[in-house]
């Protein structure tokens, strides 16, 4: 990973993120009207309850869930699945995508010979909004991701696999 001021610029996901959108991939998987107990969605993923509780709370003020009350009641998705991606949950939950330092990338301190990572910086920003922005909760739920997303998963995988062998890699 390239240092950046002394810290390592890595794209991390919270865990709180990574739930959320696993348990909005889930609600996707439900028909349309069908509403999902808390306490199902958490058993379903492996989601702490107390946890998808606050997780839940956050999507329904950002209005990506709708909540229902009541002993018949749970959560929906509050659109289909397919107008919702990837990127709109993570920003739910985390705020804005990939960001250096929390520093906006015009203000990085780059000069001489590192003058042009402010432009891989904002090739990283853009590529994975690109993935995040065109992803859905239903393509995921389909296991049918965009086209150019799939291939991008395929070449990391071939290139996890050259450089660790048959073992699957996480970097």
């Amino acid at each position: 990973m390239p240092e950046v001021g002394g810290t390592i610029l890595t794209v991390r996901m919270s865990a709180k993120a990574e739930y959320a959108v696993r348990a909005m991939v889930q609600l996707a998987t439900a028909g349309s009207g069908t509403l999902v107990k808390t306490d199902d969605l958490a058993q379903a993923q492996g989601i702490p309850p107390q946890f998808l509780v606050d997780i839940l709370t956050n999507l329904r003020t950002d209005r990506l869930v709708r909540s229902h009350r009541g002993r018949e009641g749970g959560y929906e998705l509050a659109r289909p699945g397919s107008e919702i991606s990837i990127a709109d949950v993570l920003r739910c939950i985390d705020g804005p995508l990939a960001s250096v330092r929390d520093i906006g990338l015009g203000d990085l301190p780059y000069s001489g010979p590192t003058a042009s990572l402010t432009d891989v910086w904002r090739a990283l920003r853009a590529s994975m909004r690109s993935v995040l922005e065109e992803t859905t909760l239903a393509d995921v739920a389909a296991g049918a991701l965009p086209e150019h997303v799939a291939r991008l998963a395929d070449d990391y995988r071939k290139q996890e696999s050259t450089r660790h062998g048959s073992r699957r890699g996480d970097d």
